[in-house]
């Protein structure tokens, strides 16, 4: 199987930890950041409509962002996160800590919510465990 990833919140977190393994060049295919909403419009099809009437966090855009990366390349699964990582930048609707990751397969597309607490690292540390939990469950 393949994967790919395409990060806003954890910023290449996932991707370096993954790299990290010897031997995983015969199942990542790539891994990009998509930070600015901007770069999920052209990199992932986004649709600008989804970004204004929800917001860049919010699980209708991390379901576009994984969908959109498994449309665009032959991979197996595509795993997006998109979350505030703090320290600034929550609100009571959305608070920092606050990461969608999306997930999208051949057959399925789901998004998975969590809060983590703690501050800008330790929230994208928990968010890149949680994606590779999720990523575990699939296979």
């Amino acid at each position: 199987m393949k994967i790919a990833f395409c990060e806003s919140c954890t910023g290449g977190l996932i991707s370096n930890r993954f790299t990290q393994i010897p031997g995983v060049s015969q199942v990542f295919d790539r891994g990009i950041i998509t930070y600015s909403n901007r770069s999920k419009i052209e990199e992932l099809g986004v649709k600008e409509d989804t970004l204004s009437k929800y917001g860049a966090v919010s699980e209708q855009v991390a379901l576009e962002m994984a969908v959109g990366l498994l449309n665009k390349t032959k991979v197996d699964i595509a795993l997006s996160t998109t979350g505030i990582a703090g320290p600034t930048g929550g609100s009571k609707s959305k608070p920092v800590g606050l990461v969608y990751i999306g997930i999208a397969t051949r057959d399925n597309a789901y998004v998975v919510k969590s809060t983590f607490s703690g501050d800008r690292n330790t929230i994208q540390n928990r968010a890149t465990i949680k994606a590779f939990n999720e990523i575990r469950k699939i296979l």
